[in-house]
């Protein structure tokens, strides 16, 4: 039973209206009633219901004209048809029409609530694989041996039994995601949805209905009910990605949810309660974004239950290897000493997430599935090759970083070449130059 489930009863007869009404009643849904299909339509148009109970033989329209003005209008609401013994043929009619069940008169109370169960838990599975089709499942895995990391790793085992909500601050690619992910994974919560929110990616005046849901009509195109993610990570997870994005006047909204645990729909006047856990995250400093007017104190506080500093990937370079390792596997490809130790020397501001970006970039360059030194881009390159004249005080050569950099620039272009078979467009493409600056280039180094 959920008592926050409204329930549509569609029948001709008063006494079966009332009866069933009651019975709704006493197993704790809401109970709404009409005579026949029409009036069914318009209560589902203004006032909307999670599901409906019909019969099929009614005046002015039948259960049949009700499934096919259903289907017309797209409201996808199940629909269980109430029949006689000799009807079967009608039901299975309907059921092909779209109607998730049907029962038979007479029925007593046991059998409407299990049939009443079963259409409610097929539109929370519809629900479910419609959103885990849309949203890529991401890794959860927390890599590295750090000291930070398994700080981090450490953190994660101790709350992940707790409801707790959680505030994960770090830089922007640091891996907030990854970690609240690996929270989920770890938590009780686990069979239930983590559902993802960027507040910095939607639009402030779409994000309360990307949250919260809304009703038919409660703003122009809501053409009908959306259930918003509050509702979806119901006994789940749900994380707000970029917190100190969402809008003031929405956080007062977001503060009382997390106080309540009830929400309500934009255009909506009844309460809806949740069970979810919270987890936020933000690249800026909380207290800074307090001081600018970004964040709610009040509502930082209730986020702070639980803390965790990412530390940026500058920070923890031992983890570089095994970083690259991870990205490399699903791409078959390996990554030689020398050129780790240039990703190591480079400072890394997009962190791991620009990390992943460079070895998919190198995995593409380079020759034979072997990333080599001379495959990473100029800006790593440069780092690494400054540290080596700095430190290599056994060397005669002497090198200045322009020549250095023209003999890699070189070196890359060739390379480029090689693996286009000559093709300059292409060429152009994997070094992420104009195909005139690849002439200019050409002539430059004289390479023909």
């Amino acid at each position: 039973m959920n008592p926050r489930k409204r329930v549509l009863a569609v029948d001709d007869e008063p006494h079966m209206r009332r009866l069933l009404e009651i019975t709704l009643r006493q197993a704790g849904y809401q109970a709404l009633v009409a005579a026949n299909g029409l009036e069914a339509l318009e209560i589902l148009k203004n006032q909307g219901a999670d599901i409906v109970v019909s019969d099929l033989h009614m005046p002015a329209m039948d259960g049949i004209g009700l499934l096919t003005s259903m289907r017309e209008l797209e409201l996808d609401i199940p629909v269980i048809i109430v029949t006689a013994q000799g009807e079967i043929d009608t039901a299975v009619q309907a059921m092909k029409l779209g109607a998730s069940d049907y029962i038979l008169r007479p029925f007593d109370l046991e059998t409407l609530e299990m049939a009443i169960t079963r259409a409610l838990s097929l539109t929370r599975l519809k629900e479910e694989n419609h959103y885990l089709r849309a949203e890529t499942a991401g890794d959860k895995t927390l890599l590295g041996n750090s000291a930070a990391i398994q700080q981090v790793s450490q953190t994660i085992k101790q709350i992940a039994g707790e409801k707790v909500t959680v505030l994960i601050a770090g830089e922007t690619g640091t891996g907030k995601e990854v970690v609240a992910k690996a929270i989920h994974a770890s938590s009780n919560r686990k069979q239930g949805l983590f559902v993802a929110v960027n507040c910095a990616a939607i639009p402030h005046e779409m994000l309360e209905s990307e949250l919260f849901g809304h009703e038919k009509g409660a703003f122009t195109g809501a053409i009908k009910d959306r259930i918003g993610k509050f509702e979806l990570a119901d006994e789940g997870t749900l994380f707000l990605d970029e917190i100190t994005e969402m809008p003031i006047s929405l956080q007062a909204k977001l503060l009382r949810a997390l106080q309540e645990n009830v929400i309500e729909k934009l255009g909506g006047n009844r309460p809806i309660a949740v069970d979810i856990r919270v987890i936020a995250a933000t690249n800026r400093d909380p207290q800074q974004a307090i001081k600018d007017g970004l964040l709610r104190e009040d509502l930082f506080y209730r986020l702070n239950v639980f803390r965790i500093d990412l530390p940026p990937l500058r920070n923890r370079v031992e983890d570089i290897p095994e970083l690259c390792h991870h990205f490399l596997k699903k791409r078959g490809c390996q990554i030689d000493a020398e050129a780790i130790k240039a990703l190591q020397a480079y400072a890394w501001p997009g962190n791991v997430r620009e990390l992943e970006n460079v070895i998919e970039r190198a995995s593409i360059v380079c020759v034979d599935k072997n990333i080599q030194y001379n495959d990473l881009p100029y800006d790593i390159q440069q780092p690494a090759l400054a540290i080596t004249l700095k430190t290599d005080s056994h060397s005669t050569e002497t090198l200045s970083i322009p020549q250095a950099t023209a003999a890699l620039e070189k070196s890359m272009i060739i390379k480029a070449l090689a693996k286009t078979d000559g093709n300059k467009s292409k060429a152009a493409k994997i070094l992420e130059i104009s195909e005139r600056s690849l002439w200019y280039k050409l002539s430059h180094y004289a390479i023909h």
